[in-house]
């Protein structure tokens, strides 16, 4: 097995009904954080951090996600002829951006499953995941960059973690850790949604992960739950059973995208963050006298 991590696998198969009807005709992944679409945040991550092979896992009606990475000659025809030199180059660098692939995940089977449809793509090498619902600023350095030191330094699987109120475990994977010096832990077991007074620790496990292709057997042996679906947490456990885990308690500003209120939250952040922007957008909040 590679050392070197290459690839990222980014699920985006789910049908996004907590912003419906907004996702009835879109994919989640394509809405908006001001003028960029969240997946894009998340495959910049990817491609600062290093990796240059994007793999996206995708469903029914998830056409716009391979549009929006592909080239559009039209478009750019356009741009060129009107003299948009500036969003000519945009457009040009989002199709530049990686190397990117895709594979159907053809009934909605869980989070799991959803990562063993890459298999046959990420093959017998070592793999970053990405959840989208999660985009993190970068600092100092990309979120996914961070868990690729740890990886390299130490060798087994790496899953970001960070410090949740307790009153909101039940919403995550929780971890039992060992503490092994700054923010890196040892992962001793994971918890699925344990209540407050149940969970291990407050270290909750967040869409970043770089994982070894093990994991691949483990998921395809893990029973479905009540639901239906494979988890990927079930696999995990049995992965740290047979090599040492660790977790990074990473740096930077996570932006929770998965629900309506963390999406507008992280559209103001961003938006007050942009130079363009950020002085009239901010004197329009002031006039609101909220």
């Amino acid at each position: 097995m590679s050392a070197t991590v290459r690839k990222g696998v980014f699920p985006a198969a789910g049908l996004g009904t907590r912003f419906l009807p907004a996702t009835k005709a879109q994919p989640k992944e394509m809405l908006p954080l001001v003028d960029k679409p969240m997946i894009q945040y998340v495959v910049e991550e990817a491609v600062a951090s290093g990796l240059s092979e994007i793999i996206i896992v995708t469903g029914r009606g998830k056409r716009a996600i391979e549009d929006h990475f592909d080239a559009a000659f039209e478009l750019e025809y356009y741009l060129n002829d009107r003299g948009k030199v500036d969003e000519l180059a945009q457009i040009k660098t989002i199709s530049e951006l990686a190397s990117v692939s895709y594979v159907r995940q053809k009934e909605p089977l869980g989070l799991g499953h959803a990562i063993l449809c890459a298999r046959p793509l990420v093959g017998d090498e070592p793999f970053g995941v990405f959840l989208g619902d999660d985009i993190i600023g970068a600092a100092p350095a990309p979120c996914m960059r961070q868990l690729l030191d740890v990886f390299e330094r130490h060798g087994g699987p790496v899953l970001a973690v960070e410090r949740v109120p307790r009153e909101r475990l039940g919403q995550y994977g929780v971890i039992r850790p060992l503490h092994l010096g700054g923010n890196v832990y040892e992962i001793l077991d994971l918890v699925e949604k344990p209540r407050a007074q149940d969970a291990p620790s407050d270290l909750a496990i967040i869409g970043r992960y770089v994982l070894t292709p093990d994991v691949f057997g483990l998921l395809a042996e893990t029973p479905a739950d009540a639901r239906g679906e494979i988890q990927l947490t079930d696999a995990l456990r049995a992965l740290r059973a047979r090599r040492p885990m660790y977790a990074l308690a990473f740096e930077g500003r996570r932006y929770d995208t998965g629900d309506k209120l963390g999406f507008l939250k992280a559209t103001v952040e961003f938006a007050l963050a942009r130079p363009d922007l950020a002085d009239e957008f901010r004197a329009y909040l002031k006039s609101l006298r909220l």
